[in-house]
């Protein structure tokens, strides 16, 4: 009987411990680098050959973590583009496993613009994004021959241009300003060179750029429409390199290497254009004497102080400076700063610090006679945040985290030297406090459904110091509170709550639905079509609520011959609280009430988007269609009625092809058409102190030409070696030369005072372009 119960206890034992040894689970984790230049991959995919489905993808830093019962494993590591790596692991402790992809270089180019696995369109939870890889836009023909990422981007279905060589841009029925730029988290106000013919982002400075237009996940806030996260490259920890080109318009040059092999590294990239040295030639003095040009800087280093942690310190600086002679000059620019510190706690949780400033500022100096002012804004944040991403299991990613902003507003400032006649004026600055905390996770909930879920809890407060006022609907001020320095003027307490979710029908189909709302509580007063260097942000207020949308969006998922075709469709619908127009004849210069020149209504944006894409081949390409209306109702403009707003644009299509004639030539064109931009014409005219007057009744009730466009190009491969390599790049923007308007005025005939023209302003027809580029 004894030896029964020995016997029993130990068989009871031995299964106890073998369960207890089946259910252990441990984690192996690591970083995915790029093995010729050090450089981290963002959305690596790790899978795990014995378990099917199960795997995960790296983080914006290249971390991956993984949890799975003890065993032994096949781990693949792949990203497009790069050979696939296989790993067998022996799971019976928590391990370390970093993973070093080589470049496929004899695979074809794939995936125009998109940089992730070849199902990803299907598979992953999230709607309405887009990654765009710098790597693979090369060959798409911009203006100037400069590659260019938002105008690109542009070409994108649901994702609008603001005009002819600007490089703001409507994302689903928003303003430029309801877009959250961000270089390195660092938060960009004003994107665009030159009056918008550039953008600010270097395309050699720039590693990864991931736009979301709807249902963006909860760690990101601050803006209605879309978020643009933008990531500089880290720099070659392996060897030196540099790159550049030299252009009609523009050159740069880029210089990267290693600080220390394998542990640190840095990069520095400039750009500048010389349009100005072109006006030396003129005849004219003023034009001679005339600037025209731009410059930027790019710079990061980053340093592996351990296993576990990693310091990234990042900056950009860039100014554009445009005059006429010294009779009249205007300068702007961003700069921005990022020091990161990553660290990882533990084999599943990944921490992020980051501090992070921003500047934009303008100046515009005015000489004319006795007439010698200067007006100036700026607008500067000081922001910190912190996030943790926890890797549960293999089925769940959550992020929390929390992120405070310290905004600093200088809404115009005019210094006037003793003999002008323009008086000295200071308007006053504003403060703000934007606090957010937030929660996510990315859950693959079975094989067939995946849903990103969270929630986002933003508190804007406007401080003190200044004085506050209250206006009456007519805008009269009723009455005026002094705050001192550092003191609440009011706080805004908004939840912001996040949803996607992805149902896979099949293999190569999938459904998704999203959801989002989002606060924001800077706003861009402007008159213009687009954001220019002067427009004015202003934070909420007593009077200038939070704007509040709210996104509904739903879309189907398809691909075709083994993922070389990609095809999609989505519908959505967004309703806009709080949205802001000027009165008529609004007062916006130099105006310390600019508040009570403001009207409050509410706002709708809904469409279809179209967009079938061809990844692989000799030629490639998409085609994208956006069907869509944009509309406000406000209370004092056109009756309280619905009308359109400025963005509103009822068609928008755009193709891009890229062929691969040879090794040696690559030929590529753009073709875009859209309806005209709703804009408020005069309906009649009217004769006051003997002065014609134009009468407008209507708010955007006219509508700019139909915009269209052909653009070509061909890159020559002039020579590619192991160390040296160079191309020339040839194109030609509006290849037909269409007459496309960029502004209509309207005068009096010279020949007959009482009719009155319509003049169509036109700024570009036939620009070709030649640059040529080199690397070693």
């Amino acid at each position: 009987m004894n030896k029964l119960k020995i016997k029993l206890v130990f068989v009871l034992s031995f299964s106890i411990t073998t369960l207890f040894a089946q259910q252990q689970k441990f984690t192996v984790s690591g970083i995915v680098k790029d093995k010729k230049t050090g450089e981290t991959i963002i959305g690596a995919t790790v899978r795990v050959k014995e378990l099917g489905n199960t795997g995960t993808a790296s983080n914006e830093y290249g971390f991956y973590s993984l949890t799975l019962p003890s065993g032994t494993y096949s781990l693949m590591y792949s990203f497009v583009g790069f050979k696939e790596q296989l790993k067998e692991i022996t799971l019976t402790q928590n391990q370390k496993n970093d993973a070093l992809l080589e470049e496929n270089t004899m695979q074809l180019q794939e995936i125009v613009v998109t940089a992730e696995r070849k199902d990803a369109n299907v598979t992953r939870a999230q709607i309405g994004v887009e990654r765009i890889d710098t790597k693979e836009i090369s060959k798409v023909p911009v203006l100037f021959g400069e590659k260019d990422i938002l105008k690109t981007m542009q070409l994108l279905p649901g994702i609008k241009s603001a005009g002819e060589g600007n490089s703001g841009f409507y994302v689903r029925g928003g303003t430029s300003d309801q877009n959250l730029i961000l270089l390195d988290e660092a938060p960009v106000y004003n994107a665009s060179h030159l009056l918008g013919f550039f953008s600010t982002f270097n395309s050699d400075a720039i590693k990864d750029a991931t736009i979301y237009k709807g249902g963006m996940p909860a760690q990101y806030g601050g803006r209605l429409s879309s978020v643009l996260d933008i990531k500089m490259n880290e720099g070659n920890n392996q060897r030196m390199g540099v790159s550049g080109g030299l252009g009609l318009i523009s050159s740069k040059l880029n210089v990267e290497g290693p600080l220390q092999k394998d542990k640190s590294s840095f990069l520095i990239t400039g750009r500048r254009t010389y349009a100005d040295v072109f006006l030396k030639a003129s005849s004219n003095e003023s034009t001679k004497n005339s600037t025209l040009y731009f410059y930027d800087l790019n710079a990061k280093v980053n340093y592996q102080l351990s296993d576990k942690d990693r310091l990234f310190i990042s900056g950009y600086f860039g100014r554009d400076k445009l005059g006429f002679g010294s009779v009249f000059g205007i300068d702007w620019g961003n700069a921005t700063a990022t020091a990161r510190w990553n660290h990882i706690v533990s084999q599943k949780l990944f921490s992020n610090t980051s501090f992070i400033y921003s500047n934009y500022s303008y100046k515009i100096s005015i000489k004319s006679g006795d007439n010698d002012f200067s007006i100036s804004s700026k607008i500067r944040d000081w922001n910190l945040k912190q996030e943790f991403q926890y890797f549960p299991n293999p089925k769940n990613k959550i992020y929390i985290g929390f992120n405070s902003i310290y905004h600093t507003i200088t809404p115009g400032q005019v210094t006037a030297s003793e003999s002008s006649g323009v008086n000295n004026l200071k308007l006053q600055d504003r403060y703000a406090w934007e606090n957010a905390v937030y929660l996510s996770n990315e859950w693959n909930a079975s094989q067939k459904i995946n849903i990103i879920y969270g929630v986002r809890l933003t508190a804007f407060s406007t401080l003190g110091k200044g004085d506050f006022y209250t206006f009456d609907t007519e805008g009269n001020v009723t009455d005026t509170s002094s705050y001192n320095t550092g003191q609440f003027v009011n706080t805004a307490i908004n939840p912001e709550p996040r949803l996607s979710l992805s149902y896979i029908v099949s293999p190569v189909s999938s459904i998704k639905l999203g959801y989002a709302r989002n606060i924001q509580n800077l706003h861009l007063i402007s008159n213009s079509t687009s954001t220019n260097p002067t427009d004015l942000w202003i934070p909420s207020s007593k009077n200038v609520k939070s704007e509040i949308s709210d996104q509904v969006s739903i879309g189907y998922f398809r691909n075709f011959k083994d993922n070389k075709y990609e095809l999609s469709a989505e519908v959505y619908y967004k309703d806009m609280q709080h949205q802001i127009d000027y009165k008529n004849g609004a007062n916006t210069q130099a105006n310390e009430k600019i508040e009570g020149e403001l009207l409050y209504g509410k706002g709708r944006a809904y469409g279809m988007e179209l967009f079938l894409k061809k990844k692989f081949g000799k030629f490639n390409g998409w085609i994208g269609y956006t069907l869509s209306r944009t509309e406000k109702s406000i209370d004092g403009i056109n009756n309280g009625d619905w009308y359109a707003a400025k963005q509103d644009r009822t068609h928008d299509i755009s193709i891009v092809g890229i062929y691969d004639v040879s090794p040696k030539w690559s030929l590529s064109a753009t073709w875009v058409y859209n309806t005209g931009a709703a804009v408020t014409f005069p309906s009649g005219k009217y004769t006051l102190d003997e002065q014609v007057q134009f009468l407008y009744t209507e708010r955007n009730g006219y509508r700019m030409p139909s915009y269209h466009r052909l653009d070509i190009g061909a890159t020559w491969y002039r020579k590619k070696t192991a160390k040296f390599e160079s191309n020339w790049n040839f194109s030609c923007y509006n290849a037909y030369g269409r007459e496309n308007a960029y502004s209509i005025s309207f005068r009096e005939s010279k020949n007959d005072p009482s009719r009155t023209e319509a003049v169509q302003t036109t700024l570009f027809r036939w620009v070709p372009s030649i640059t040529y580029n080199f690397k070693f």
